[in-house]
């Protein structure tokens, strides 16, 4: 029997009742729907993030295994996969995690602040009281990719594009289980995106601005700068990671205040709750559904007997609803306290956007709940929203609804 299958829509929409059972019955779980072991306890989720028997490295032996037409299509893709953070181990990661931290600092984040605020309120000014409209397509989807394309010095106006090739990636690096093609359209994704940042990459060669690009192009250490490809593996993190990851907390923050509109009425009328309400709507519904890690030598664990080049997926959306660690795990609690949730990983793979990622939500949420009031879905649930296919990320990729105007800003 098949206790969690991702391919089912049932279980896009709702995965939390099967991980709830196999948390208590099968913490440690062999899934033949994805051919790979699921943990879903908190303390095993949290184990498996730094645990040393096992590997970040989950392309490269998948991608080595394959014997057939798909190692050509994705060896375009792999070239720049290699060099993203989050499948390096040091000490590999530790040198570009070190040339990175400056660049993605702090105070970068902060000083975006009234950018993000501003076209929050842009984005905002086109949905119309009573009208009908999508919160991913027009609000979720462009609030963190402006503020991408912003840091990174590129037209606003290449988004469409750039979604494109983003999107045909992401069926590779998510783990779609239902894509056709998903290989060729990586592949093509891959050669676009890569193809666009040179040029701009290029450009800064010539005249080197004040934008991240620049400042990814002047980091050096002891040794040396970033390679042409670590350049443009970054350039892409960046451009995946910080849009789409966010697009899906934007996407499920709404939907849980939906889902929950006692709640949502507490942040309209405690506004200040709006960084433990972030952090919990991280928690109740995250954009990480899973992380992934592969055996690197035999291992028991619960009781099982894992092999070296097992495939494990640590469902963090299980852990952050595991009831050994937190109260009421299925109720969403905007003033939760503590909440130690494992949304943004740990130790060296902690996320290095978390902050930008909680500053957009902040911002966005707060000015939602401040500007529109009565908020309903256009239909059902299961007709308004569709989530994404895929492993490792969950959120909305459609999710239509109805507000009124409560003030213009």
């Amino acid at each position: 029997m098949v206790l969690y299958d991702p391919t089912d829509s049932a279980t896009r929409r709702n995965p939390y009742p099967a991980l709830a059972y196999l948390q208590a019955h099968d913490p440690v779980h062999w899934c033949p729907a994805v051919d790979a072991w699921l943990i879903t306890r908190y303390d095993d989720v949290k184990l498996a993030m730094t645990k040393p028997e096992l590997s970040s490295d989950r392309l490269r032996p998948f991608y080595e295994s394959l014997k057939d037409e798909r190692r050509e299509i994705l060896s375009g893709v792999m070239r720049y996969l290699n060099e993203w953070l989050v499948f390096k181990s040091p000490p590999d990661h530790t040198r570009l995690r070190r040339m990175m931290n400056p660049v993605i600092s702090p105070k970068l984040v902060q000083d975006m602040r009234p950018s993000i605020e501003t076209i929050v309120v842009d984005l905002l000014d086109q949905a119309h009281a009573g009208v009908s409209f999508d919160f991913v397509e027009d609000v979720a989807a462009l609030l963190p990719a402006y503020v991408i394309l912003d840091m990174l010095g590129l037209p606003r106006s290449d988004f469409p594009a750039i979604k494109l090739w983003s999107d045909g990636l992401r069926t590779f690096i998510g783990t779609a289980r239902g894509v056709p093609n998903k290989y060729q359209r990586a592949r093509d994704g891959a050669d676009q995106l890569s193809a666009y940042l040179r040029g701009h990459i290029e450009q800064r060669r010539l005249e080197p601005t004040d934008d991240v690009i620049s400042m990814m192009m002047a980091a050096e250490d002891a040794e040396g700068k970033l390679g042409e490809d670590e350049l443009v593996a970054m350039c892409l993190l960046i451009l995946f990671g910080g849009h789409e990851t966010t697009t899906s907390l934007l996407g499920s923050s709404v939907a849980a205040l939906l889902a929950n509109p006692s709640e949502l009425q507490r942040l309209r009328d405690e506004p200040l709750l709006i960084k433990s309400a972030v952090e919990e709507f991280l928690r109740f519904d995250g954009p990480s559904n899973s992380i992934a890690r592969v055996v690197t030598e035999n291992l028991s664990w619960g009781g099982k007997d894992l092999k070296q080049g097992d495939r494990i997926f640590a469902m963090v959306g299980a852990a952050n609803r595991d009831p050994l660690v937190f109260d009421r795990p299925h109720t969403l609690d905007i003033g939760r306290t503590p909440n130690r949730h494992l949304s943004f990983g740990q130790g060296i793979h902690f996320c290095l956007g978390a902050p930008l990622a909680r500053l957009e939500a902040q911002v966005c949420i707060q000015a939602m709940v401040a500007r529109f009031g009565d908020w309903q879905l256009d239909g059902s649930e299961d007709k308004a929203i569709d989530w994404l296919d895929a492993m490792v990320m969950r959120g909305p990729t459609r999710l239509s609804m109805r507000v009124a105007q409560l003030s213009k800003a």
